[in-house]
């Protein structure tokens, strides 16, 4: 199971901001569409960025509501860790617990083509362990 499998079920559209946006804006885009993180793309629609819930609290708890106003660009997450569509669930998995974040943008050719969180990722490797069993089961029956 890669990547590719992940996107075809829940689909390839990512919310993207540029890093130009307020956080104000960023976080009634996080709250209106009630996910967890913006990808910021720059014009040629590669990742800039990332601004998740956790950048938005951190910031909110250390410079205060003065920073609303603040462009996202200068909190955001700038070193991204990106993937492919090739990429194995597994490695998917590995890349996100080794990094401790909860959101991976997929790239192709330099380009943002989708976003996975580790519910999606998790969700999939739970359809795989079910698979595997089951056809366990149905080899031991057929004996």
């Amino acid at each position: 199971m890669n990547v590719r499998d992940i996107l075809e079920a829940k689909g390839r559209n990512v919310i993207t901001l540029k890093p130009e946006a307020t956080l104000e804006e960023a976080m009634q885009v996080l709250a209106g569409r009630r996910i967890g993180a913006i990808v910021l793309t720059d014009d040629a629609d590669g990742v800039a960025g990332i601004v998740s819930e956790r950048d938005v609290v951190r910031v909110l708890g250390t410079i205060g509501v003065s920073a609303l106003s603040e462009s996202i660009g200068q909190m955001m997450t700038a070193n991204v860790r990106t993937c492919t569509e090739d990429t194995t669930v597994n490695e998917a998995m590995e890349m996100m617990t080794t990094g401790r974040f909860r959101h991976l943008p997929v790239c192709q050719n330099g380009r943002l083509i989708g976003i996975i969180s580790i519910g999606d990722v998790v969700k999939q490797r739970i359809e795989e362990v079910e698979r595997e069993a089951l056809q366990m089961r149905e080899y031991i029956a057929a004996g």
